[in-house]
Protein backbone atom coordinates (compact mmCIF):
# COMPACT_ATOMS: atom_id res chain seq x y z
CA UNK A 1 0.00 0.00 0.00
CA UNK A 2 0.88 3.50 -0.33
CA UNK A 3 0.93 7.16 1.06
CA UNK A 4 1.80 10.33 0.32
CA UNK A 5 4.62 12.38 1.98
CA UNK A 6 6.78 15.46 1.53
CA UNK A 7 10.03 13.89 0.99
CA UNK A 8 11.84 17.49 0.91
CA UNK A 9 10.36 20.86 0.65
CA UNK A 10 8.25 21.00 -1.96
CA UNK A 11 8.34 17.82 -3.53
CA UNK A 12 5.54 15.11 -2.96
CA UNK A 13 5.97 11.17 -3.31
CA UNK A 14 4.86 7.62 -2.40
CA UNK A 15 5.76 5.58 0.17
CA UNK A 16 4.78 2.14 0.84
CA UNK A 17 3.89 1.17 3.86
CA UNK A 18 2.76 -1.43 5.93
CA UNK A 19 -0.91 -1.72 8.21
CA UNK A 20 0.20 -2.33 11.69
CA UNK A 21 -2.45 -4.47 13.61
CA UNK A 22 -5.39 -2.80 15.35
CA UNK A 23 -5.87 -1.81 18.59
CA UNK A 24 -9.16 -2.67 20.41
CA UNK A 25 -10.24 0.47 20.69
CA UNK A 26 -9.02 1.28 16.87
CA UNK A 27 -10.97 0.80 13.93
CA UNK A 28 -9.43 0.21 10.08
CA UNK A 29 -10.66 2.22 7.40
CA UNK A 30 -10.48 1.63 3.58
CA UNK A 31 -10.18 5.31 1.75
CA UNK A 32 -11.99 6.71 -0.97
CA UNK A 33 -11.44 9.95 -0.97
CA UNK A 34 -9.42 12.61 0.46
CA UNK A 35 -8.19 15.44 0.64
CA UNK A 36 -5.32 17.97 1.70
CA UNK A 37 -5.08 21.65 3.36
CA UNK A 38 -4.57 24.45 1.41
CA UNK A 39 -3.49 27.14 3.65
CA UNK A 40 -1.42 25.39 6.83
CA UNK A 41 -0.35 22.43 5.19
CA UNK A 42 1.29 24.49 2.24
CA UNK A 43 3.42 26.42 4.64
CA UNK A 44 4.55 22.76 5.72
CA UNK A 45 5.29 21.20 2.68
CA UNK A 46 6.94 24.91 1.28
CA UNK A 47 9.38 24.55 4.82
CA UNK A 48 8.23 28.28 5.71
CA UNK A 49 5.94 27.38 8.61
CA UNK A 50 6.93 29.06 12.11
CA UNK A 51 6.51 25.51 13.48
CA UNK A 52 9.96 24.53 12.15
CA UNK A 53 12.39 26.37 14.40
CA UNK A 54 9.30 27.61 16.42
CA UNK A 55 6.99 26.42 18.97
CA UNK A 56 3.93 27.69 20.54
CA UNK A 57 4.16 27.84 24.26
CA UNK A 58 0.95 27.65 25.82
CA UNK A 59 2.04 28.94 29.21
CA UNK A 60 3.42 32.18 27.97
CA UNK A 61 0.80 32.02 24.80
CA UNK A 62 4.12 33.17 22.15
CA UNK A 63 6.28 31.37 20.29
CA UNK A 64 9.52 30.53 21.30
CA UNK A 65 12.73 29.42 19.37
CA UNK A 66 12.98 25.43 19.66
CA UNK A 67 16.22 24.18 21.65
CA UNK A 68 19.18 23.11 19.51
CA UNK A 69 18.92 19.41 20.84
CA UNK A 70 15.29 19.29 20.77
CA UNK A 71 13.12 18.09 17.24
CA UNK A 72 12.57 20.56 14.62
CA UNK A 73 8.55 20.69 14.35
CA UNK A 74 8.79 19.33 10.38
CA UNK A 75 11.10 16.80 9.52
CA UNK A 76 10.61 15.87 5.41
CA UNK A 77 11.21 12.31 4.18
CA UNK A 78 7.95 11.01 5.35
CA UNK A 79 6.33 13.77 6.49
CA UNK A 80 2.43 13.08 5.57
CA UNK A 81 0.38 14.98 3.19
CA UNK A 82 -3.37 15.22 3.82
CA UNK A 83 -6.32 16.42 6.25
CA UNK A 84 -9.12 14.81 5.74
CA UNK A 85 -10.52 11.11 3.94
CA UNK A 86 -13.69 9.28 3.63
CA UNK A 87 -13.85 5.70 3.51
CA UNK A 88 -15.51 2.09 4.97
CA UNK A 89 -15.03 0.57 8.41
CA UNK A 90 -12.89 -2.61 7.30
CA UNK A 91 -12.01 -3.86 10.54
CA UNK A 92 -12.67 -3.19 14.16
CA UNK A 93 -11.38 -3.67 17.50
CA UNK A 94 -12.84 -5.48 20.60
CA UNK A 95 -13.81 -2.08 22.16
CA UNK A 96 -15.97 -0.57 19.62
CA UNK A 97 -19.08 -0.41 19.82
CA UNK A 98 -20.00 2.78 17.88
CA UNK A 99 -19.28 1.89 14.93
CA UNK A 100 -18.95 -1.44 12.84
CA UNK A 101 -17.62 -2.88 9.78
CA UNK A 102 -19.41 -1.37 6.64
CA UNK A 103 -20.03 1.98 8.35
CA UNK A 104 -18.76 4.93 5.89
CA UNK A 105 -17.06 7.66 8.01
CA UNK A 106 -15.32 10.36 7.59
CA UNK A 107 -12.19 11.82 9.90
CA UNK A 108 -8.54 13.69 10.00
CA UNK A 109 -5.74 11.94 8.51
CA UNK A 110 -3.03 11.75 5.82
CA UNK A 111 -3.72 11.20 2.11
CA UNK A 112 -3.08 7.11 1.77
CA UNK A 113 -4.96 3.86 1.13
CA UNK A 114 -5.49 3.23 4.60
CA UNK A 115 -6.63 4.57 8.13
CA UNK A 116 -6.35 3.34 11.52
CA UNK A 117 -8.20 5.81 13.93
CA UNK A 118 -9.24 5.58 17.76
CA UNK A 119 -12.90 4.58 17.48
CA UNK A 120 -13.67 5.39 21.27
CA UNK A 121 -15.01 8.35 22.61
CA UNK A 122 -13.86 10.14 19.45
CA UNK A 123 -16.33 12.49 18.02
CA UNK A 124 -13.75 13.32 15.31
CA UNK A 125 -14.36 10.54 13.48
CA UNK A 126 -18.32 10.94 11.83
CA UNK A 127 -20.51 8.03 10.66
CA UNK A 128 -21.55 9.28 7.61
CA UNK A 129 -24.36 7.49 5.25
CA UNK A 130 -23.36 5.98 1.46
CA UNK A 131 -25.31 8.94 -0.02
CA UNK A 132 -23.69 11.40 1.75
CA UNK A 133 -21.27 13.60 -0.45
CA UNK A 134 -17.64 13.25 0.19
CA UNK A 135 -16.95 16.23 -1.28
CA UNK A 136 -19.13 18.41 1.27
CA UNK A 137 -17.72 15.53 4.06
CA UNK A 138 -14.02 16.57 3.27
CA UNK A 139 -14.69 20.43 3.78
CA UNK A 140 -15.50 19.48 7.47
CA UNK A 141 -12.33 21.35 8.56
CA UNK A 142 -12.07 24.67 6.67
CA UNK A 143 -15.94 24.89 7.37
CA UNK A 144 -14.88 25.24 11.02
CA UNK A 145 -13.09 28.17 10.31
CA UNK A 146 -15.21 29.71 8.18
CA UNK A 147 -18.23 29.55 10.56
CA UNK A 148 -15.62 30.38 13.45
CA UNK A 149 -14.86 33.77 11.53
CA UNK A 150 -18.68 34.64 10.91
CA UNK A 151 -19.44 34.19 14.76
CA UNK A 152 -16.04 36.12 15.91
CA UNK A 153 -16.98 39.10 13.31
CA UNK A 154 -20.69 38.77 14.73
CA UNK A 155 -22.18 39.18 10.94
CA UNK A 156 -25.99 39.56 11.53
CA UNK A 157 -29.62 39.50 8.62
CA UNK A 158 -28.90 43.05 7.02
CA UNK A 159 -25.22 43.09 7.06
CA UNK A 160 -22.71 44.34 4.28
CA UNK A 161 -20.11 41.74 4.24
CA UNK A 162 -17.29 41.17 2.05
CA UNK A 163 -15.36 37.91 1.96
CA UNK A 164 -11.67 38.29 0.66
CA UNK A 165 -9.60 34.77 -0.70
CA UNK A 166 -12.42 32.54 -2.44
CA UNK A 167 -10.71 29.14 -1.22
CA UNK A 168 -12.69 26.56 0.74
CA UNK A 169 -12.67 28.87 4.51
CA UNK A 170 -13.55 31.94 2.26
CA UNK A 171 -16.30 30.09 -0.13
CA UNK A 172 -18.29 28.52 2.90
CA UNK A 173 -18.24 31.86 4.85
CA UNK A 174 -19.76 33.56 1.87
CA UNK A 175 -22.32 31.04 1.99
CA UNK A 176 -23.12 31.39 5.73
CA UNK A 177 -23.25 34.93 5.35
CA UNK A 178 -25.73 34.69 2.82
CA UNK A 179 -27.67 32.10 4.12
CA UNK A 180 -27.89 34.05 7.44
CA UNK A 181 -29.35 36.99 5.87
CA UNK A 182 -26.69 39.37 5.06
CA UNK A 183 -28.03 41.57 2.74
CA UNK A 184 -24.75 42.35 0.68
CA UNK A 185 -22.16 39.56 0.20
CA UNK A 186 -18.80 40.64 -2.09
CA UNK A 187 -16.88 37.91 -2.80
CA UNK A 188 -13.27 38.96 -4.18
CA UNK A 189 -10.41 36.49 -5.37
CA UNK A 190 -8.52 37.07 -8.41
CA UNK A 191 -9.28 33.38 -10.42
CA UNK A 192 -12.20 33.35 -12.22
CA UNK A 193 -13.57 29.91 -11.52
CA UNK A 194 -13.40 30.98 -7.58
CA UNK A 195 -15.28 33.99 -8.00
CA UNK A 196 -17.91 31.71 -10.61
CA UNK A 197 -18.29 29.25 -7.54
CA UNK A 198 -19.03 32.30 -5.34
CA UNK A 199 -21.84 33.79 -7.17
CA UNK A 200 -23.13 30.17 -8.22
CA UNK A 201 -23.96 29.76 -4.56
CA UNK A 202 -25.12 33.16 -3.66
CA UNK A 203 -22.85 35.78 -3.44
CA UNK A 204 -24.35 39.26 -4.57
CA UNK A 205 -21.04 40.68 -6.18
CA UNK A 206 -17.58 38.98 -7.07
CA UNK A 207 -14.91 41.60 -7.61
CA UNK A 208 -11.25 40.32 -9.47
CA UNK A 209 -9.16 42.35 -6.70
CA UNK A 210 -6.42 42.35 -9.28
CA UNK A 211 -8.73 44.33 -11.45
CA UNK A 212 -9.95 47.18 -9.23
CA UNK A 213 -9.62 48.96 -6.64
CA UNK A 214 -11.38 46.44 -3.96
CA UNK A 215 -11.50 48.84 -0.99
CA UNK A 216 -13.46 51.53 -3.06
CA UNK A 217 -15.47 48.69 -5.04
CA UNK A 218 -17.02 47.40 -1.51
CA UNK A 219 -17.92 51.71 -0.10
CA UNK A 220 -19.30 51.84 -3.80
CA UNK A 221 -21.47 48.67 -3.86
CA UNK A 222 -22.34 49.66 -0.59
CA UNK A 223 -23.32 53.17 -1.34
CA UNK A 224 -20.11 54.84 0.27
CA UNK A 225 -21.00 52.97 3.98
CA UNK A 226 -18.67 50.03 3.45
CA UNK A 227 -18.65 45.97 4.62
CA UNK A 228 -19.95 45.98 8.32
CA UNK A 229 -17.77 42.73 8.28
CA UNK A 230 -14.80 41.61 6.54
CA UNK A 231 -13.54 37.92 6.32
CA UNK A 232 -10.40 37.93 5.15
CA UNK A 233 -8.97 34.42 4.10
CA UNK A 234 -5.82 34.97 1.84
CA UNK A 235 -3.18 36.39 4.32
CA UNK A 236 -2.07 38.66 1.45
CA UNK A 237 -0.76 42.32 2.56
CA UNK A 238 -2.61 43.91 -0.29
CA UNK A 239 -5.79 42.04 0.70
CA UNK A 240 -6.02 43.06 4.46
CA UNK A 241 -4.96 47.10 3.21
CA UNK A 242 -7.96 46.63 1.09
CA UNK A 243 -10.06 45.60 3.73
CA UNK A 244 -8.96 48.37 5.71
CA UNK A 245 -10.15 50.46 3.48
CA UNK A 246 -13.01 48.72 2.25
CA UNK A 247 -14.33 48.43 5.91
CA UNK A 248 -17.31 50.49 7.94
CA UNK A 249 -16.80 52.90 10.44
CA UNK A 250 -17.01 51.04 13.39
CA UNK A 251 -16.48 47.45 11.32
CA UNK A 252 -14.90 44.76 12.38
CA UNK A 253 -12.16 42.38 10.27
CA UNK A 254 -11.88 38.65 11.31
CA UNK A 255 -8.55 37.71 10.08
CA UNK A 256 -8.88 33.81 9.16
CA UNK A 257 -5.23 33.57 7.20
CA UNK A 258 -2.39 32.41 8.66
CA UNK A 259 -0.61 34.87 6.89
CA UNK A 260 3.48 35.03 6.42
CA UNK A 261 5.22 37.84 6.92
CA UNK A 262 4.35 41.46 5.68
CA UNK A 263 6.49 42.95 2.64
CA UNK A 264 6.07 46.81 2.46
CA UNK A 265 2.56 47.57 1.36
CA UNK A 266 0.62 48.00 4.92
CA UNK A 267 -0.13 51.27 5.92
CA UNK A 268 -2.41 51.97 9.07
CA UNK A 269 -1.81 55.76 9.08
CA UNK A 270 -4.31 55.83 6.33
CA UNK A 271 -8.30 54.64 6.51
CA UNK A 272 -7.38 52.35 9.28
CA UNK A 273 -6.70 55.31 11.63
CA UNK A 274 -9.73 57.23 11.06
CA UNK A 275 -12.15 54.59 10.75
CA UNK A 276 -12.39 53.02 14.17
CA UNK A 277 -11.89 49.87 12.58
CA UNK A 278 -11.64 46.10 14.81
CA UNK A 279 -9.51 42.80 13.82
CA UNK A 280 -10.42 39.90 15.14
CA UNK A 281 -8.08 37.16 14.48
CA UNK A 282 -10.07 34.30 14.43
CA UNK A 283 -9.02 30.27 14.80
CA UNK A 284 -11.67 27.81 15.55
CA UNK A 285 -9.12 25.58 17.16
CA UNK A 286 -8.04 28.04 20.12
CA UNK A 287 -9.47 27.35 23.37
CA UNK A 288 -11.04 28.86 25.16
CA UNK A 289 -13.49 29.74 22.26
CA UNK A 290 -14.43 33.47 22.59
CA UNK A 291 -17.90 32.20 23.33
CA UNK A 292 -16.87 29.61 26.02
CA UNK A 293 -18.11 28.28 27.92
CA UNK A 294 -21.57 27.94 25.58
CA UNK A 295 -19.45 27.79 22.20
CA UNK A 296 -15.88 25.41 22.51
CA UNK A 297 -14.39 23.43 19.26
CA UNK A 298 -16.27 21.07 19.71
CA UNK A 299 -19.82 22.54 19.33
CA UNK A 300 -18.02 24.03 16.00
CA UNK A 301 -17.51 20.86 14.68
CA UNK A 302 -20.59 19.35 15.34
CA UNK A 303 -22.27 22.26 14.01
CA UNK A 304 -20.97 22.39 10.95
CA UNK A 305 -21.15 18.81 10.43
CA UNK A 306 -25.11 18.72 10.46
CA UNK A 307 -24.39 21.75 8.08
CA UNK A 308 -22.84 19.42 5.70
CA UNK A 309 -24.51 16.37 5.82
CA UNK A 310 -28.16 18.26 5.52
CA UNK A 311 -27.48 19.96 2.50
CA UNK A 312 -27.78 23.91 4.24
CA UNK A 313 -23.62 23.80 2.85
CA UNK A 314 -23.03 22.92 -0.69
CA UNK A 315 -19.14 22.45 -1.29
CA UNK A 316 -19.91 20.20 -4.43
CA UNK A 317 -18.58 22.54 -6.44
CA UNK A 318 -15.36 23.92 -4.20
CA UNK A 319 -13.78 20.67 -4.36
CA UNK A 320 -12.03 21.33 -7.61
CA UNK A 321 -9.88 19.34 -9.29
CA UNK A 322 -10.29 16.00 -8.63
CA UNK A 323 -8.01 13.62 -9.40
CA UNK A 324 -6.92 9.72 -8.78
CA UNK A 325 -4.90 9.16 -5.80
CA UNK A 326 -2.34 7.50 -8.52
CA UNK A 327 -1.72 11.35 -10.07
CA UNK A 328 -1.58 12.73 -6.37
CA UNK A 329 2.28 13.29 -6.14
CA UNK A 330 1.99 15.50 -9.37
CA UNK A 331 -1.35 17.02 -8.79
CA UNK A 332 -0.05 18.14 -5.19
CA UNK A 333 2.79 20.05 -6.21
CA UNK A 334 0.43 21.14 -8.74
CA UNK A 335 -2.72 22.24 -7.57
CA UNK A 336 -1.43 22.99 -3.88
CA UNK A 337 2.00 24.38 -4.31
CA UNK A 338 2.92 25.70 -8.04
CA UNK A 339 -0.22 26.40 -9.61
CA UNK A 340 -2.82 27.20 -6.80
CA UNK A 341 -4.61 29.33 -9.31
CA UNK A 342 -6.04 26.14 -10.86
CA UNK A 343 -7.50 24.94 -7.95
CA UNK A 344 -10.08 25.37 -5.19
CA UNK A 345 -9.65 22.93 -2.68
CA UNK A 346 -7.92 19.28 -4.17
CA UNK A 347 -9.98 16.18 -4.49
CA UNK A 348 -8.39 12.69 -4.46
CA UNK A 349 -10.61 9.31 -5.42
CA UNK A 350 -9.11 5.84 -4.63
CA UNK A 351 -9.99 3.07 -7.09
CA UNK A 352 -12.15 0.20 -4.97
Amino acid sequence: MKKLVAVKPREAAFKEYEDAPIKSNEVRVKVEFASPKHGTELADFRGTTPFIDGKFDDEWKIFMERDKDEPRGIEFGDLPLGNMFVGTIIEAGADVTEFAVGDRVCSYGPIKETQIVNAVDNYKLRKMSKEASAKNAVCYDPAQFALSSIRDANVRPGDHVAVIGLGAIGQIAAQIAVKIGASTVIAIDPIAHRREIAKKNGAHYVLDNTACDAGYEIKRLTGKAGADVIIETSGNVHALQSALKGLAYGGTIAYAAFAKPFPAGLWLGQEAHYNYGKIIFSRACSEPNPEYPRWNRKRIENVVWEMLMNGYLNCEDIIYPVIPFEESAEGFCKYVDQHPEESIKLGITFSE
